[in-house]
């Protein structure tokens, strides 16, 4: 029994702590077989330790065993690889433990519940369970419906954040100006997507909560949000506690700006790279049939 879970970009910008998007860069995950030959874990895979957010989340869940990982999201850069992996601990666990060989909405919302508790927030980890654009409260999700199907560039930088020194940054009490601001935007962000008025989506992702501190800490990651911008993104913002920076665009837009965000970058000293990525619209997924033993 493998799972596969996709990446996610959380916040989009004024959403935080409550969107997130499913993102087409995965972790795959599975249960070590011992009586297998050779080493339990496929080809390119590795074992996870106990300490490992996915083995925590697969003992939390009732699970049995040790789990391998085969995995292409980048820990430490914003794009939920701890959320990712504690969904895939959570639906191998769920698997095992009920002979399920694929997720209904009940077994969703299990995994929601157990892996938001985890993680401190549901943004990322609901994006990696339903897939597509998600908000999040008060332990539900909604799906965002979508009018378009766009191309999301992101530059990764070669630098790692931590996400609990960004938070630690963040300030106290937000005024209640900026309070309104975001709302404004988080509500003509989710219309923008839902009608597909792109010429919106530059005004929606506007922020006053956390990336005005986070981004004047990185101001590479500043300037390769201007330079998507400049290069014809519908807009761009900070993949949850940065230092990734994501843009949505038209698929034909999207090599081009990538090569802006990856020159304004190497330009700043900053490094990393880029990548074009799509919105993933499944969500976690199980492939083989697990049979319990006797």
């Amino acid at each position: 029994m493998i799972v596969r879970v996709p990446a996610s970009s959380a916040n989009l910008g004024p959403g935080f702590d409550t969107l997130g998007l499913a993102l087409s860069m995965y972790a795959e995950l599975g249960i070590v077989q011992p009586e297998s030959t050779g080493s339990g874990v496929p080809e390119g895979a590795r074992r996870c330790d106990v300490h490992h957010p996915a083995s925590v989340a697969f003992d939390h869940g009732g699970g049995t065993g040790i789990l391998w990982e085969r995995c292409s999201i980048p820990a430490g850069r914003g794009l939920g690889f701890s959320g990712a992996v504690r969904v895939g601990g959570a639906v191998l666990a769920i698997a095992q433990r009920h002979g399920v060989a694929a997720l209904d909405d009940v077994h969703r919302h299990h995994v929601l519940a157990l892996t938001s508790e985890l993680e401190g927030h549901a943004d990322n980890v609901a994006a990696s369970i339903f897939g597509g654009v998600v908000a999040t409260a008060a332990g539900r999700v909604v799906q965002v419906p979508l009018a378009i199907d766009p191309a999301i560039v992101v530059w990764i930088p070669s630098f790692v954040t931590k996400t609990d020194e960004s938070r630690r940054s963040l300030g106290g009490p937000v005024p209640f100006e900026d309070a309104v601001f975001n709302v404004g935007r988080v509500a003509m962000l989710v219309g923008a997507l839902a009608s597909g008025d792109v010429g919106a989506l530059r005004v929606a992702t506007d922020d006053r909560l956390h990336q005005p501190a986070r981004l004047a800490a990185s101001p590479a990651c500043a300037a390769a949000i201007g330079a998507a911008i400049t290069a014809g993104a519908w807009c761009a913002w900070l993949s949850g506690s940065g230092p990734t920076v994501a843009a949505l665009c038209a698929v034909a837009d999207a090599d081009h700006i990538a090569a802006a965000m990856a020159a304004v970058a190497v330009d700043g000293g900053a490094g990393g790279h880029t990548k074009v990525l799509r919105i993933d619209h499944e969500g976690a997924s199980l492939e083989g049939p697990y049979t319990p033993s006797a």
